[in-house]
């Protein structure tokens, strides 16, 4: 332990730094401002980005290969097995548990709407969080353009698919809602 103690003292003794004349990593004036300024919290998701611009222009083959995630549960064939989860055959428009042959949790059962394409945009998001006590255990499509081409992809799974919103009339509806969240 002496030992130790004298090693340290004598290093101490030889060892003696000078104060830099300039910083050994040097930053941007803008970034040091910016580091030294108080930092508010970023802001936790609302929830997912809208996708009904998207959906005319979205790539179906790109949402044929995303499905794919969700193939080992889901089968899209008209007349196909229910798996872990039901067919989605004719999933978009339908009502929520809309298969009687497929046993779902009490709370898509009694969920009670329908699956537009907003209210299977923010399913796929979080499904935990959209439908408290859902049976599914997917984490969910993070990226917006992932999910607007599943819901695409899936309206063409369907003897009567739903036309999709005009482009520009749904990206005028959005901007408004976005101005009035950033305001208050």
């Amino acid at each position: 332990m002496l030992l130790v103690i004298v090693v340290g003292k004598i290093g101490s003794a030889l060892v003696h730094p000078d104060e830099l004349e300039a910083p050994a990593y040097p930053f941007s004036e803008e970034l040091m401002a910016g580091a030294n300024a108080d930092v508010a919290a970023p802001a936790a998701p609302a929830g997912p980005e809208p996708i009904l611009a998207m959906l005319a222009s979205a790539d179906l083959g790109q949402g044929e290969k995303v499905f794919k995630k969700c193939a080992s549960c889901h089968d899209v064939d008209k007349g196909g097995p229910n798996k872990t989860g039901p067919n989605l055959y004719g999933i978009v428009g339908a009502n929520f548990a809309h298969r009687s042959d497929f046993s779902y949790s009490d709370g898509m059962a009694n969920h009670g709407s329908a699956w537009g394409f907003e209210e299977l945009n923010a399913f796929l998001y979080k499904p935990r969080d959209y439908i408290d006590g859902t049976k599914m255990s997917f984490g969910g499509l993070k990226k917006a353009s992932d999910r607007a081409a599943v819901i695409a992809w899936l309206n063409t799974k369907s003897d009567s698919p739903l036309a999709f919103p005009d482009p520009a009339e749904a990206a005028a509806a959005v901007a408004p809602a976005e101005g009035d969240a950033t305001a208050q």
